[in-house]
């Protein structure tokens, strides 16, 4: 039996609070939008960013994009 996970199956996406608030701090060196430095906090948290990298894995490998 294999450890890897089927990019095809979805697995749930994190849920979180309705009040959860993010604590985000922007970057001072450069302009940063608070959305770019929310996401950016956002993506620390480890179930999002596994939640997301499974999307961008089933996005990359659906064939369904390629015909036309």
């Amino acid at each position: 039996m294999s450890n890897l996970k089927d990019p095809q199956t979805p697995t749930p996406s994190p849920v979180f609070p309705q009040d959860k608030k993010w604590d985000y701090k922007k970057r001072t060196a450069g302009y940063e939008s608070d959305v770019t430095a929310l996401v950016r906090c956002m993506l620390e948290d480890e179930s999002i960013l596994e939640d997301q990298r499974a999307a961008w894995e089933r996005w990359r490998n659906d064939p369904s994009g390629l015909k036309r």
